[in-house]
C-alpha cells in the first residue's frame, strides 16, 4: 500500500522531503514536525488536552456536594478555573468565542454559590444579571433542570420524564432504544435509573430563588409548547404528559413494567463498563452513571462505585491554582491525525516513531460485536476504532475512517496484519 507519489523523493535531514516551498515555510513545517514527535508516547501514540467550556467543572462541583463530600482545595482550584472561564459580561459560554449560554451561566452561578462564593461578589452579582437577562432558571434544558433538581433546586414535576422502560423497547417498533444513537443510549439509560429514584439531597442555606425572575414557586415551569400546533415538539410535550402520569403509578409500586425496566437498565450499564474508560467513555454518561449506581443503592466501597469515580478523575487536570476536567481523551483519533499529517507533511514511512504509531493503531482495533451490531446484523468480521482508549462498545465510522487513512500511509514489519486489519475495517 505504499503511496507512488513518494517514489523518488530526496529526503531533508530531518526526514522531510525537499520542495519547491521558500525557506520560512519548510523552516516552519520541520519545526512542527521536530515538535510532534517529540509529543509522541512511549507507546507509539499521541494525545491532546481536549479544552471545552466550564459546565464540567461546574457539574463535578454540585456533584461533590450532592454527595456530600467536599475536598476544599480541589474545590478552590475548580472555582479558579470557572472565574478565568467567566465573560466580561459576566456569563458563561459553550465554545471559543461565543456569547452567554443560559445552561452555563446557572451552572456556574450555582458551582461557586456551592463552594462559598458570596453572592454579593461582584462576579456574581454580573453572572446573576446575564442569567436573568436569558431568562432565568425556566430556560434551562432538560439535563440541567435535572441536575438542579438533585440538589432541591428545581421541581422534578417540571423535569421532563425519561422513563426506564424506553430500554424495553425492541426492534418491532419503529421508534426503538436502538434507533438511537451510542451518545443517546449512554445518556438516556443512567438518567432513567436517576429519574425513577429521584435521589434528592439539599445542601443547607443554598437556594436559587433569586435566578427564578417570577420565583421559585413559579405557576408553570413547564417547556413551553409550540404555538404552530402540531409538531414534534408538541408531540413530545405531550409523551411527557403521559409519561408523568404513568409515573404515578410506579411510584407506588403499579407499573407493570418498571421493575424489569429497572433492571435491564442496571445491567445494561454495569456490562458497559467492562473494556471502557467508564460508560460511553465521556463525562456527562460517566458522571449519570456514578450517580445512578449511588441512586440504586451502591455504597461508596463498591468495586463500580470505586471504578466510575476512578475513571471520572483521570479527566482531571490539575495545576498549583487551577483544575480543569476534560470530556474524554483522544488518543486513538490524534495519532491517526498526526501520523497522516506527518507522513503528509514529508516524514519518512519508515522512520519508527511512524511505524511505532500505525502498530499502536492496529493494537486498538476493537474485535468485539458489540452495540452496532443490533443495526449491522449482516456477518462481516467485527472490526473498527474508537475515539478513545478504551471504549469498546462503541467503535465509530470517523475514528474508524481517520485509522484506515493512517494505514494506507505506512507500512508495518508485518504487512499482512496491516493488510487484514485495513480489509476488516473498510
Amino acid at each position: 500500500m505504499s503511496d507512488p507519489r513518494r517514489v523518488g523523493r530526496q529526503p531533508t535531514a530531518s526526514g522531510g522531503r525537499v520542495g519547491s516551498q521558500p525557506d520560512a515555510l519548510q523552516t516552519a513545517i520541520e519545526r512542527s514536525q521536530l515538535h510532534l514527535l517529540g509529543l509522541q508516547k512511549p507507546e507509539g501514540y499521541w494525545v491532546g488536552e481536549l479544552m471545552v467550556d466550564s459546565t464540567l467543572c461546574s457539574d463535578m462541583i454540585a456533584y461533590h456536594h450532592w454527595d456530600g463530600k467536599v475536598d476544599k482545595t480541589w474545590q478552590r482550584k475548580a472555582v479558579n478555573h470557572i472565574f478565568s472561564m467567566q465573560l466580561p459580561d459576566g456569563g458563561w459560554n459553550i465554545y471559543y468565542g461565543g456569547p452567554p449560554d443560559i445552561n452555563a451561566t446557572i451552572k456556574g452561578y450555582l458551582a461557586l454559590k456551592l463552594a462559598g462564593v458570596p453572592v454579593t461578589d461582584p462576579r456574581m452579582l454580573k453572572a446573576r444579571q446575564v442569567a436573568l437577562s436569558l431568562g432565568g432558571a425556566p430556560r434551562m434544558n432538560t439535563f440541567s433542570r435535572l441536575y438542579l433538581a438533585l440538589l432541591g433546586l428545581f421541581p422534578w414535576e417540571y423535569v421532563p420524564t425519561i422513563p426506564c422502560e424506553v430500554i424495553l423497547i425492541g426492534k418491532w417498533f419503529h421508534v426503538n432504544f436502538w434507533e438511537m444513537s451510542s451518545w443517546t443510549r449512554s445518556m438516556l439509560v443512567p438518567l432513567s435509573i436517576i429519574n425513577h429514584f429521584k435521589p434528592t439531597r439539599r445542601p443547607k442555606n443554598i437556594t436559587l430563588d433569586e435566578l427564578y425572575p417570577e420565583g421559585y414557586h413559579e405557576r408553570d415551569l413547564a417547556l413551553p409548547p409550540d404555538p404552530q400546533g402540531f409538531t414534534w415538539r408538541n408531540f413530545f410535550i405531550w409523551l411527557d404528559r403521559l409519561h408523568k402520569f404513568a409515573e404515578k403509578f410506579a411510584e407506588h409500586n403499579i407499573h407493570p413494567f418498571r421493575k424489569r425496566a429497572l433492571k435491564k437498565a442496571e445491567q445494561w450499564m454495569l456490562e458497559r463498563f467492562d473494556g471502557s474508560d467508564g460508560l460511553a467513555a465521556i463525562f456527562p454518561a460517566m458522571l449519570n452513571a456514578l450517580i445512578a449506581l449511588k441512586a440504586l443503592g451502591y455504597p461508596d466501597d463498591h468495586p463500580e462505585v470505586i471504578r466510575a469515580e476512578r475513571e471520572l478523575k483521570r479527566l482531571e487536570h490539575e495545576t498549583e491554582d487551577e483544575l480543569r476536567i476534560e470530556p474524554c481523551f483522544s488518543p486513538v483519533w490524534d495519532t491517526a491525525i498526526v501520523t497522516i499529517c506527518l507522513h503528509e507533511s514529508g516524514i519518512s514511512e519508515q522512520r519508527p516513531a511512524m511505524k511505532k504509531a500505525v502498530d499502536w493503531l492496529i493494537s486498538k482495533e476493537i474485535r468485539f460485536r458489540r452495540n452496532w451490531q443490533y443495526k449491522n446484523p449482516a456477518t462481516v468480521e467485527a472490526s473498527g476504532w474508537a475515539f478513545e482508549y478504551e471504549n469498546n462498545w462503541n467503535p465509530d465510522e470517523d475514528d474508524t475512517a481517520m485509522v484506515l487513512l493512517a494505514l494506507r500511509k505506512v507500512p508495518t514489519d508485518n504487512p499482512r496484519w496491516r493488510d487484514e486489519c485495513f480489509k476488516r475495517g473498510l
